[in-house]
């Protein structure tokens, strides 16, 4: 295929399912990403895509053409990764990715990082998806959990943060402090709707806890703390964040089986490289000297 453009264009209305937000991706105007379609389409002699009032849906035909973009897409992007990484100095885009929860913990770090390293431009992207270390998404990606255990990633461990169970002083006002498992039932916890979550405070609150009283249930830990903090139930902080906090009642002190261990993982074509190196021990060190 001659033109690349056109294949890159058919891509990404293919991902984004819109003329619109595929001239937005590519900074191009809606007429062009109309024009490269229809040339796509007519060089190939078949259509790509069904149109409809809503956008844009790959046929038969397009899912085969777009498998392929999607691979040359995904080994170019591997190999600019590579390319970023390479440079002798502590410079350019350097890409953390952590859960928005470990952002309390994170943000801090990199801010300090960045003032010992003025040339570097950090991009924090915080989200529940893994982003692909194999094709050049992240430097370094912070898990917490199990450890990671994908090929070709190096990790290493981080911390394990220290998780207590807590309500609010409204929530303790009107429902009191459970005396034991025997009083669960008469209490609300907040819980992961993900009746699989692998945390292993939510593990110990399926074994724990009746169903019934599990009464809030959300996605994501930082919901989960504001509705501790708005007095929906008992339910899990990580203690350096409740700590010294007036308005919250520690239920439970933190127990070892509670604590989620915290990875730092990099792919081995970056690990070596200048500037993944200077932030893997800036973060090391901040770990050894604790809370500042």
């Amino acid at each position: 295929m001659d033109d690349w453009d056109e294949i890159k264009t058919a891509y990404q209305v293919a991902r984004v399912g819109t003329v619109s937000g595929a001239a937005e991706v590519l900074g191009v105007h809606h007429a062009t990403v109309i024009r490269h379609i229809d040339a796509l389409e007519g060089r190939l002699g078949v259509k790509l895509f069904q149109r409809h009032p809503r956008g844009y849906t790959a046929t038969e035909a397009g899912e085969d053409l777009l498998r392929v973009a999607k691979a040359t897409d995904d080994q170019f992007n591997q190999m600019v990764g590579r390319i970023k990484g390479r440079g002798s100095e502590v410079s350019g885009d350097l890409v953390v990715t952590s859960l928005t929860s470990l952002a309390p913990q994170i943000a801090p770090m990199l801010a300090a990082f960045q003032k010992q390293h003025k040339d570097v431009v950090v991009r924090y992207l915080t989200s529940s998806r893994l982003f692909r270390l194999e094709y050049g998404e992240a430097h370094v990606a912070i898990r917490a959990g199990l450890a990671p255990d994908q090929p070709d990633n190096v990790v290493q461990p981080m911390l394990d943060l220290q998780i207590g169970a807590y309500a609010s002083g409204s929530y303790v006002a009107e429902y009191g402090m459970p005396e034991g498992p025997k009083d669960y039932a008469n209490h609300r916890f907040v819980g992961a709707d993900d009746l699989d979550n692998r945390a292993p405070y939510y593990k110990w609150l399926r074994e724990n806890v009746p169903e019934s009283s599990i009464s809030y249930r959300t996605s994501d830990t930082r919901a989960a703390e504001v509705a501790v903090r708005a007095g929906a139930g008992i339910g899990f902080l990580v203690k350096e964040q409740a700590e010294g906090d007036p308005g919250l009642v520690e239920i439970y002190p933190p127990r070892p089986e509670w604590a989620a261990p915290i990875w730092l993982v990099t792919h081995v074509d970056l690990h070596r490289t200048t500037k993944v190196q200077a932030l893997l021990r800036f973060i090391k060190e901040q770990m050894q000297q604790g809370p500042q």
